[in-house]
């Protein structure tokens, strides 16, 4: 799948059809249609995608990747000759925490997950995933654009721009942010070189009303009726400009967002608008659900903005960057996402929706084995570790009540079947129908795409 973002001054096709009677709207369907179309190559197991990103990094050894030899090395120098880390750190670290199996699959999960822990039959959970860089800012990137350095399409543009909205009165790409926005900030929901209009609508999700969750969406101001008015002139206006301007993805994008925001006026309020969910849905998600702008009401936010047809979800939470303070932090940041978690997954798949929901639970890296701070210290912490992490998925195609890959004895390397951040890509993209390598977007006289050069597809965690 490709287009080109060069415009000359002969009769391009792009030109040809907008000068034609149809105008914009036979260049927005030609668009629409090549991209639904060209790079789609297997069936596709998932429609949408709801991923939890833990901005700061979840810790491995606490919570999905059990290690008993940190116990019986507990405070030894582990056997390494060069720690790799960006701060001085120590000895080796045990899990303040304790595991047990969990379901027909007896997969080990921390005493910090009770509710996800019984999800656990319905997850592929990859034990072996690497990314280059213990950074934030760069793993943020790399994970969420296939970039460490530049800023590129993020993946939920990717896939907006691909596939589109099911639900034309709302954008394709969301993303939720309620406990603070993430390292970098719009940087990871950005669409980059993509057409503007496939970036993430980003939901503030603080306050009590429900109208204002998504900043200026409403008018308050000026009646609906005459907003028509004006927005029909500013169109023709737009359209004159178009067809004097042609290939200018910055006003077709413009052009496009102007209709996005006019229909969004209408749906958004009776989305986010949570008082029509009867008492069981509150009660599983968790006594915060019923307050706005908490992770448990974003969470059956997530799950309504899936039902109508949201390609692509994003819900962040912040605060896993756990250098002090581990065992109270971590239980702290679990507190706040275990139940709600868990909730989401057990509701849509009540609902018929996990079958093609792709679910993704994932932060930018891990953390090490070994201590920062003093093992003795109730301060300690773990620092940055990109060398080896756990992520997981459930829904859509996926495996369930399987794991992936395996670390060393300390989880500080990746013993078998290692995972790059562009493989993950690459099978969440599979999962969607789509070929990797197909999807592409020429931008400054290059064909670019979400996995760069690299991505294999891990098909292991394919059902």
């Amino acid at each position: 799948m490709t287009t080109n973002s060069t415009v000359n001054n002969s009769l391009t096709r792009r030109r040809f059809l907008t000068r034609s009677a149809l105008g914009l709207g036979i260049v927005g369907l030609s668009r629409e249609l090549s991209a639904a179309t060209s790079g789609f190559y297997f069936p596709a197991k998932a429609k949408a995608v709801i991923q939890i990103f833990l901005n700061g990094g979840m810790s491995q050894v606490d919570t999905f990747d059990p290690k008993p030899e940190l116990t019986r090395q507990a405070g030894k120098k582990l056997p390494y000759d060069n720690l790799q880390t960006e701060r001085r750190t120590g000895v080796a670290l045990p899990s303040p925490f304790t595991f047990k199996p969990y379901g027909q699959s007896g997969i080990p999960v921390s005493d910090i997950f009770p509710h996800l822990a019984k999800c656990v039959d319905k997850m592929a959970i990859i034990r072996s995933m690497y990314a280059e860089l213990p950074s934030h800012t760069m793993s943020l990137m790399l994970m969420n654009s296939g970039d460490q350095r530049l800023v590129r399409p993020s993946l939920g543009s990717w896939l907006n721009w691909g596939m589109g909205s099911e639900n034309q009165n709302l954008p394709g790409y969301v993303a939720l942010c309620p406990s603070g926005i993430p390292v970098g900030g719009a940087n990871n929901w950005r669409s980059a070189f993509l057409p503007g209009a496939h970036q993430a609508t980003y939901v503030r999700t603080a306050g009590k009303d429900p109208r204002k969750l998504i900043p200026h969406v409403q008018n308050q101001r000026i009646p609906i009726s005459e907003q028509r008015r004006q927005y029909d002139f500013l169109q023709k206006l737009n359209d004159h400009h178009l067809r004097n301007r042609p290939g200018e993805m910055a006003l077709e994008a413009r052009i496009r967002s102007f209709e996005m925001a006019y229909r969004m006026q209408m749906s958004v309020p009776e989305l986010t608008d949570l008082s029509d969910e009867p008492d069981h849905v509150f009660d599983l998600y968790g006594k915060h659900s019923r307050t706005p702008g908490t992770y448990a009401a974003n969470c059956i936010l997530a799950r309504r903005l899936a039902e109508r047809g949201v390609r692509f979800i994003q819900l962040f939470h912040v605060g896993w960057d756990t250098h002090g303070s581990l065992s109270q932090q971590l239980r702290m940041q679990c507190d706040d996402t275990d139940m709600a978690s868990g909730a989401l997954v057990q509701d849509l798949r009540a609902r018929g929706l996990l079958e093609d929901t792709l679910v993704i639970w994932a932060g930018e890296f891990g953390r090490t084995p070994y201590v920062q701070g003093e093992v003795d210290s109730p301060k300690y912490g773990r620092d940055h570790h990109g060398r080896a992490f756990t992520v997981w998925m459930a829904g859509a195609g996926v495996k369930p009540g399987f794991v992936h890959g395996q670390t060393d004895d300390f989880a500080y390397n990746v013993a078998r079947d290692p995972v790059h951040v562009h493989d993950f890509q690459a099978t969440i993209l599979h999962l969607l129908g789509i070929d990797h390598e197909q999807l592409t977007f020429k931008f400054q006289g290059r064909h670019h795409r979400l996995t760069d050069v690299h991505g294999q597809l891990v098909q292991n965690v394919i059902g």
